[in-house]
């Protein structure tokens, strides 16, 4: 828990500009793994950990502080079920992310194989890790032009 109220007490200071940086963490992290991937025939389970270690510290400064950042402009009278509507969309996108990506991978690996659909999978996570960044530094513009 002090690892994430540390990281909550960040983002306010910081504001999005934190969460745009775990979003960057989150993609060094996964360009690793595809190097790894890439150049090392079967890269052992405790390597391919230590590299997820970028990734998942990308998303603690992430995911932590997002919630405070999507209910900061909510009014404290619609505060539950703002937070309901937030936990249940946060729930679906999950799902549906990992359905979608593991569908995409799925299908690449039987035309391809295992390592070309794992590739493609990461790419699509990037491309949206992408997306979340870009959306993230518009809020940031939006928040400083008001």
């Amino acid at each position: 828990m002090p690892l994430i109220w540390c990281g909550v007490a960040r983002a306010k200071h910081r504001g999005t500009k934190l969460l745009i940086e775990g979003c960057m963490l989150q993609i060094a992290g996964l360009a690793a793994i595809a190097f790894v991937v890439v150049e090392i025939d079967k890269p052992t389970p405790l390597l391919l950990a230590l590299i997820m270690i970028i990734f998942g510290y990308g998303q603690g400064m992430v995911m932590a502080p997002l919630s405070d950042a999507a209910l900061s402009t909510v009014k404290p009278v619609a505060a539950g079920s703002a937070s309901g509507m937030y936990g249940t969309i946060a729930q679906i996108g999950n799902a549906a992310g990992v359905a979608a990506i593991g569908a995409v991978f799925f299908a690449i690996e039987a035309l391809q194989s295992a390592r070309a659909g794992f590739l493609v999978s990461l790419a699509l996570f990037v491309t949206l890790i992408t997306i979340c960044a870009a959306f993230l530094t518009w809020m940031r513009r939006a928040a400083a032009s008001s």
